[in-house]
């Protein structure tokens, strides 16, 4: 399978990634760009993004970029630096790059912004490759 293909197909088993309504923009090997429409149940009790929904969506994007050669990653280390708050009604955007790759491991900065290209939170992910192929699992 291409890298768009892989990463296709692990959107149709990622009913989470569904939830929030994530759409793959541009897929390359090692290489994302998706995007999220902000819905009004992300919002927190202070009337912006939860920080958890701005994780998870760059997690998603980790996962999209790391494991769409078809060999399996799984994060191992992240963290995230928010920047901006997200509202309700904004869309969001995450480019994830591969940094460093090696036989076992491998790291990922993702950017989130908004619509407007302003910085929401940068991300950056360790993963760890499990010895398996996406669809043996």
């Amino acid at each position: 399978m291409t890298p768009k293909e892989t990463a296709e197909y692990l959107l149709s088993k990622d009913l989470f990634s569904q939830w929030l309504s994530i759409e793959l923009l541009d897929i390359k090997e090692n290489y994302c760009l998706i995007q999220m429409p902000v819905k009004p149940e992300m919002i927190n009790g202070l009337g912006t993004v939860h920080g958890g929904v701005t994780f998870a969506f760059a997690d998603s994007a980790l996962a999209f970029s790391s494991n769409n050669t078809g060999e399996a990653a799984v994060a191992l280390n992240c963290y995230i630096n928010f920047t901006k708050a997200a509202r309700n009604g904004d869309v969001l955007i995450a480019e994830s790059i591969l940094l460093s790759d090696t036989r076992k491991t491998a790291v990922y900065d993702i950017s989130i912004k908004n619509q407007d290209a302003a910085l929401i939170a940068g991300f950056r992910g360790t993963v760890y490759k499990i010895g398996k192929e996406v669809t043996e699992l």
